[in-house]
């Protein structure tokens, strides 16, 4: 994670305390509603990234750039309106510590021109100055870009200074970016700059223990645990699923699940840090999906879940459980996966173990606790010569198990003939513990 990126967890808890914020986000209570945005026909691409997108990782900044029209041609225009603004900022006169809108935008667009763009600005929007989202003058700047990326911090931010109000409809500055990816722009964002990306019931905050616990409610809430989510949505750039990110560091498949199946959605896919989900051609008939970074990209396919009650508590049953790898492409319409060139199925090895795992979802109450534990059983599971493997929730009152099997048409690719890189189609059961 890069010293300007605040991580959701961190930028949701801050955003507690920005009245302008809390003033416009909705209640617990509030309805949902259908998002009043128009239908989006595009033929750009978007890079989504996870969070902690590393300084040096040229594959995913290249690619943005290669996108937006080559490196000494691409202008990239950045947006870091989820960033505090200066006047926020106890450190805005720190260069070296400084983690707001304004020295935000600079820092991007300097690693933007670092990595080969012929320019990179900062547009400049944030929740102090939501007026220049309608300004003319802006939206000449963004339409003199060729790709854009959106910087982390909190989502609400881009809902509070890029749509307007409880419409929802787009500001001048938000149907410009929207035309340009219709007209083959890429769009491109870390974490809060990814989750955007999202169309109705984007996450808002919280954790997963809590999350399978308490189920979700539609709102923004002070206490980072819980699960919420914006009924309307963010921008609808993507609508082959729901969005997660910061997945591996932070645990949070259990939360994706349980968003998914409260919200009748049948697709998730949950982006862990320093990867990013390319979706080429976004929006249109040919739209394809491919992997790309250091970890992995979950996909939860909940058309056959079935939700009900263990000893009075949720549970869940019938999840697909897929997660690609660097390379991998992925078919939204047929939900299939196509591994990339150089990774061969894999041969379970009867000496290979799954080791034990008290702590599915990195608790942040556990000291000993494993980043990517969810993703790094199921791993281990496809490459051993068994058929389930079991992980439990360090919390317990109750402890949550999750139970991972491999069904008929389960697979699994290696890139190196031993352990599994990517796999498709577990079969993921969570429920609360009965011993």
């Amino acid at each position: 994670m890069n010293r300007h990126h605040l991580s959701p967890r961190a930028a949701i808890a801050a955003a507690a305390a920005l009245a302008v914020v809390a003033a416009a986000a909705p209640t617990a209570s509030a309805a949902p509603r259908t998002p009043a945005r128009p239908d989006h026909r595009g033929g750009g691409t978007l890079i989504l990234v996870g969070g902690g997108l590393k300084d040096d990782n040229t594959e995913i900044y290249h690619e943005i750039i290669a996108k937006a029209g080559g490196a000494g041609r691409a202008r990239i225009g950045v947006l870091t309106a989820a960033s505090v603004p200066e006047s926020q900022d106890p450190d805005a006169a720190d260069p070296d510590r400084c983690s707001n809108s304004v020295c935000n935008g600079r820092y991007y667009a300097d690693l933007f021109k670092h990595h080969g763009a012929a320019d990179a600005q900062w547009i400049p929007i944030d929740i102090e100055h939501v007026d220049a989202a309608d300004s003319d003058a802006v939206v000449a700047r963004v339409n003199a870009m060729t790709g854009f990326f959106f910087g982390g911090g909190d989502q609400y931010r881009y809902i509070t200074g890029l749509l307007h109000g409880d419409a929802h409809t787009d500001s001048k500055v938000l149907a410009a970016i929207r035309a340009k990816l219709r007209a083959g722009a890429v769009v491109a964002g870390s974490s809060a700059g990814a989750q955007i990306a999202s169309g109705p019931d984007m996450v808002s905050g919280g954790d997963s223990y809590p999350a399978l616990r308490d189920g979700s409610a539609p709102g923004y809430f002070e206490d980072p645990g819980r699960l919420g989510y914006i009924p309307e949505g963010g921008f609808g750039f993507f609508g082959s699923g729901l969005i997660d990110t910061h997945t591996g560091t932070y645990g949070r498949e259990g939360r994706a699940i349980r968003l998914a199946a409260d919200t009748g959605h049948t697709r998730v896919f949950a982006l862990d840090e320093n990867t990013a989900l390319e979706v080429e051609h976004a929006g249109s008939a040919d739209e394809s999906l491919r992997v790309l970074g250091t970890h992995g990209v979950s996909v939860f396919d909940l058309r056959r879940a079935r939700t009900g009650t263990t000893g009075g508590r949720w549970s869940i049953e019938g999840v697909r459980y897929s997660y690609l790898t660097d390379g991998d492409r992925y078919d939204a319409r047929t939900w299939h996966i196509e591994p990339a060139d150089g990774k061969t199925p894999l041969t379970p090895d009867p000496q290979n173990t799954v080791p034990a795992n008290h702590d599915a979802f990195y608790s942040v109450d556990d000291p000993d606790g494993t980043p990517y534990s969810f993703s790094g059983t199921a791993r281990a599971l496809t490459a051993a010569d068994r058929r389930t493997a079991t992980a439990t929730t360090f919390e317990t009152g109750p402890t949550f198990e999750i139970t991972f099997r491999k069904r008929g048409d389960s697979r699994a690719w290696s890139a190196d003939g031993t352990t599994a890189a990517s796999f498709s189609d577990l079969d993921v059961r969570i429920a609360p513990a009965t011993d």
